[in-house]
């Protein structure tokens, strides 16, 4: 029989495994609620971090761009001056070929850091070849038509007639319309100093028997893309939309023309470079750079791609004379330094026979490299 005190302890006891019992399982309770709230800060760490990824993702997504950079001193070794256009003249359809973005043509006689020059306003005495070079490339992707307008008179120039045309997309005859049917193609056109009839708009000149009118208000003389659209109609109360240049190859894959920049040397090719973020991948060219087929050659995805090609010395000899670079080794500025004609049967390979043997070695590596 149980005594009163026995009865006493026992329901002590039975309290307090009662009380141990609830701290326990308050115990698990916020173990549990440590966990869950752990693996909710881990989701959504996670879902930021793949929220970034997929940001960078898309940051990345749009056209790729080449990009050449030539040693403007090439020119220098032509023996007149119809063999420097001619010669200029084959880098201009090797760029257009090959469907190049962007040449940069870099001076490695001056000793000056910046680039921040007009090539058509620079002096002319005691020039290097650099802007007689970029002179006639930037003419040769101007339209035929636009020409008289935006190309200033320049002694340089007096030889570009003996070159053959570019022929690009962006280079339209008078008798063509575009775009074809439903799909939408762009004209280049120059801002002429006239309003529309219509209000609200600007007329330019699109190489046609008419100016036609855009939406748009430009200054006289700027140099824009146009879209056309499906009617035929020049009438001025038809409005034009203008675009961005780029709005050619982004819908329709067209090849749209390159841009011309001077680089006062080869590290202002870098330094200078108008994309964001710069050149996320570069190749130097050389007879002493590595060997590998073009099948072999792996390059990474990229935005926007850099090959250069050197002056009479090489590359090697344009960095050396580089105060930026002294001291520093070829392979050290490019991602990949690479021969592109091993085996060669003459002495010496010229640059503007480099540049189309190069762009052709890297067709099938630039399109595994497709974004």
């Amino acid at each position: 029989m149980e005594t009163p005190v026995t009865k006493k302890k026992k329901t002590k006891k039975i309290k307090r495994e009662e009380m141990e019992k609830q701290r326990t399982d308050e115990s698990v309770d916020e173990d549990e609620a440590a966990a869950t709230s752990a693996e909710r800060k881990k989701k959504k760490k996670n879902r930021k971090e793949g929220g970034e990824a997929n940001g960078e993702e898309a940051k990345c997504d749009g056209v790729q761009t080449l990009s050449i950079a030539v040693a403007g001193s090439i020119i220098d070794n032509a023996q007149s001056p119809e063999l420097a256009t001619r010669l200029a003249g084959q880098i201009a359809r090797a760029a257009t070929i090959f469907r190049i973005n962007e040449v940069i043509v870099f001076d490695d006689k001056t000793k000056t850091n910046t680039s921040n020059i007009s090539i058509w306003d620079a002096v002319e005495k005691n020039e290097s070849g650099a802007l007689f070079m970029a002179r006639i490339l930037n003419y040769l992707d101007i339209p035929q038509y636009l020409r008289r307008t935006l190309v200033p008179r320049h002694n340089d120039l007096r030889h570009a007639g003996l070159l053959p045309p570019l022929d690009a997309p962006h280079h339209a005859r008078k008798h063509e319309w575009v775009p074809y049917r439903e799909v939408v193609k762009l004209f280049l056109g120059v801002t002429l100093d006239k309003k529309s009839t219509a209000g609200g708009g600007t007329f330019v000149d699109v190489g046609l028997h008419k100016a036609v009118c855009i939406q748009q208000p430009f200054e006289p003389g700027l140099r824009v893309t146009v879209a056309m659209g499906s009617k035929r109609s020049l009438d001025d109360d038809c409005l034009r939309q203008a675009v961005d240049r780029s709005e050619p190859s982004k819908n329709m894959g067209l090849y749209w023309g390159y841009n011309v920049r001077y680089a006062s040397n080869i590290s202002c090719v870098f330094k200078e470079c108008p994309y964001q973020g710069g050149y996320d991948y570069s190749i130097g060219t050389s007879e002493r750079g590595d060997k590998i087929s073009s099948g072999d050659l792996e390059i990474p995805k990229f935005r926007h791609l850099l090959i250069a090609f050197g002056g009479l010395g090489g590359l090697e000899e344009n960095i050396e004379q580089d105060e930026d670079l002294m001291g520093k080794d070829a392979t050290q500025i490019f991602s990949r330094y690479l021969n592109t004609c091993p085996d060669q049967g003459s002495r010496t390979i010229r640059t503007e026979e480099a540049i189309f043997i190069s762009l052709q070695y890297f067709q099938d590596p630039i399109k595994r490299a497709t974004i």
